[in-house]
């Protein structure tokens, strides 16, 4: 069975839950609701082999309601097709974790919780990955500006020459081959 073959048998299977079908230069996507997005993964690892959760990520589509949307990209190793599976959700809206489906979606989970905020509802660690626990905001958000906002973090920037710069393992930018450009320790002239 073929990556459109399976779209066709999830809209069979999941009837109204199947939002939308997309399909783009080989590339098939389902938008699903959110409340049946779960069992829809879950199907489609149980029954349509899609044995590796290649990626969870969010977008933030400020001043549309509603404001995010989970996608998640699945790939089976026995048959070789991916698939990409969509989900809007509401701002104070929690996700079921997938993460009870495939292991790794523990740490993408956390993710998106650290850098959009969105929480993930029976996430066996909800915790924050990149930034410091007690971090008020969330980065990838595009509220967020880009300089950043002020915070209680110690400054942690180098007020003097990094310890490496001119050190003793330099590279040769420039012309030459890879020999003389390669990393290498160099001697003082004397």
């Amino acid at each position: 069975m073929n990556a459109a073959q399976m779209v066709e048998a999830l809209k069979q299977k999941f009837g109204d839950a199947v939002l939308e079908t997309k399909e783009f230069r080989g590339e098939h996507t389902l938008v699903v609701k959110l409340t049946n997005a779960k069992p829809l993964l879950a199907y489609c690892r149980d029954e349509l082999n899609f044995d590796y959760l290649v990626d969870v990520s969010s977008l933030d589509y400020m001043g549309k309601e509603p404001r995010f949307e989970m996608v998640y990209e699945l790939y089976g190793y026995g048959h070789l097709q991916h698939l990409r599976v969509r989900a809007a959700v509401a701002e104070d809206v929690e996700v079921p974790t997938v993460s009870d489906i495939w292991p790794t979606a523990n740490w993408h989970e956390r993710e998106v919780y650290d850098m959009m905020g969105i929480k993930f509802s029976g996430h066996p660690d909800m915790r924050r990955i990149l930034m410091w626990e007690g971090y008020p905001f969330h980065p990838l958000r595009k509220d967020f500006p880009l300089e950043g906002k002020p915070s209680d973090m110690p400054d942690v920037g180098f007020t003097k020459t990094a310890p490496m710069a001119d050190g003793p393992f330099v590279t040769s930018a420039g012309t030459g081959d890879t020999v003389t450009r390669e990393p290498r320790s160099r001697r003082p002239t004397e």
